[in-house]
């Protein structure tokens, strides 16, 4: 289940790409990993301590004895990730949101709106007002307690994880003015 840490960093995170030489136009080459937070969706990478790392495998960043991660070098944005990275990751994020189910299925249970002309809820991808309206009434009547009475309870909405995944790769790609579900990189000028 997820844990975080109490100054919001991440506690452990997924490989999405393993580069045993490190990156081609790198001047010093040594192993990199690019990495997915599992708590923020925050994009990471890091240099490995093992080679025998796997894409998709869970691993520990937090603070402390960290048995497969060296060093956290830098958070990353989207357009950074190499494109083995990419391809992984709306499969990450699927099964990051399906084993914090109850997690994402408060987000259609307390979602609230964002100013007077637009709910949260439309942020994600095929929810326009009226299926906005159906959720609304679905929610006053019982809280959702799943992902699946979701999908039964409100008309023709399309698969509630597929919208939620589609929402973290949307916000990851830095194309948002709001942010529901990661942190949003400021990358620092110098």
């Amino acid at each position: 289940m997820l844990q975080e840490s109490h100054e919001g960093l991440e506690e452990h995170a997924f490989v999405l790409d393993y580069l045993s030489t490190g990156k081609s136009f790198s001047p010093k080459p040594e192993p990199i990993v690019q990495l997915l937070g599992e708590t923020k969706f925050t994009l990471l990478e890091a240099v490995p301590k093992v080679t025998d790392i796997k894409v998709k495998e869970r691993v520990y960043i937090g603070k402390g004895d960290r048995d497969k991660i060296a060093v956290i070098k830098a958070r990353i944005m989207y357009n950074d990730l190499t494109e083995v990275a990419k391809n992984e990751l709306p499969g990450v994020i699927t099964e990051i949101i399906k084993a914090n189910e109850a997690k994402f299925v408060s987000i259609f249970n307390t979602a609230s709106p964002l100013n007077i002309r637009m709910h949260s809820l439309e942020l994600l991808p095929g929810i326009g007002k009226k299926h906005l309206a159906a959720i609304l009434q679905a929610r006053e009547q019982k809280e959702f307690g799943s992902f699946k009475e979701i999908s039964e309870r409100v008309p023709l909405l399309q698969d509630p994880v597929k919208l939620l995944t589609e929402r973290v790769i949307a916000e990851l790609k830095g194309d948002s003015r709001f942010y529901m579900l990661t942190r949003p990189y400021v990358r620092e000028i110098r």
